[in-house]
């Protein structure tokens, strides 16, 4: 395994061990074991967030699945610094990734992670609204 000097960098949900990709169990059906429950919560921090939030979902929604970071800047009234830094966080959680082009930065949702959210979140089949 090599050596990580800041744990924080790791992708979440990508994993070298076995069973490290898959989503597991949902909330209702199974406990979350101290490892998932720690990596989900970092996940969801990172969309704790309303800018965060925001980008996501202007990024997800883009049509031909990629945005430059050029088109995400003037919706928010923060420096382009913050708006890196956001997306900095959103990369590292795992759910976007970009791409360097010429000046621009382009990014585009990764999609395993927000099934691997619905999944954790999804009721089990044939479960009523009260259970």
């Amino acid at each position: 395994m090599s050596n990580q000097s800041n744990p924080e960098l790791v992708l979440l949900g990508r994993s070298d061990e076995a069973g490290g990709c898959c989503p597991g169990p949902g909330l209702l059906t199974a406990p979350l074991g101290e490892d998932q429950a720690g990596e989900l919560a970092k996940v969801f921090k990172a969309l704790g967030d309303p800018v965060r939030l925001r980008l996501l979902s202007m990024i997800a929604s883009r049509a031909g699945g990629e945005v430059c970071v050029c088109d995400l800047t003037p919706a928010f009234d923060l420096s382009q610094p913050t708006i890196s830094h956001h997306l900095k966080l959103l990369r590292q959680a795992g759910l976007i990734d970009c791409e360097r082009r010429g000046t621009w930065v382009y990014y585009w949702l990764l999609p395993e992670m927000t099934d691997r959210l619905a999944s954790v979140l999804t009721r089990p089949a044939g479960a009523g609204a009260d259970s």
